[in-house]
C-alpha cells in the first residue's frame, strides 16, 4: 500500500473521486419525486371494485353460500340421521 493512502486513512480523509461524480447528491436528487404525473391515470386501479377489499371479496365466489349449505347439512345429519351402522354388534 502506498504511504499516501495510509496517512489518508489514517486521517479519515475520503479519497478524491477523479470523475466528481457523489453518489450521495444523486441518491438526493432522485428521490421520490413531488408530483407524479401517472398518479391520476393509476387512481382507477385502487378505487371503486378494485379496492382490496372488493378484490379479495370476489375473489371466492359462492364460499359463503357453501358454508351455509355444508353446516346446514352438518346439522341435518347429527340432528335427523339415525346412525344406522351400530358398532358392538357383529355383522356376519
Amino acid at each position: 500500500m502506498l504511504p499516501t493512502r495510509i496517512l489518508r486513512a489514517a486521517h479519515g480523509v475520503p479519497k478524491k473521486n477523479i470523475t466528481g461524480f457523489n453518489m450521495r447528491h444523486l441518491k438526493e436528487a432522485t428521490g421520490t419525486p413531488r408530483y407524479d404525473p401517472w398518479e391520476r391515470t393509476e387512481a382507477w386501479r385502487y378505487q371503486g371494485p378494485f379496492t382490496r377489499w372488493n378484490r379479495f371479496k370476489n375473489g371466492f365466489p359462492g364460499l359463503g353460500i357453501a358454508t351455509v349449505a355444508f353446516a346446514g347439512y352438518c346439522g341435518y345429519e347429527y340432528f335427523f340421521l339415525g346412525d344406522e351402522h351400530h358398532h358392538g354388534e357383529g355383522h356376519h
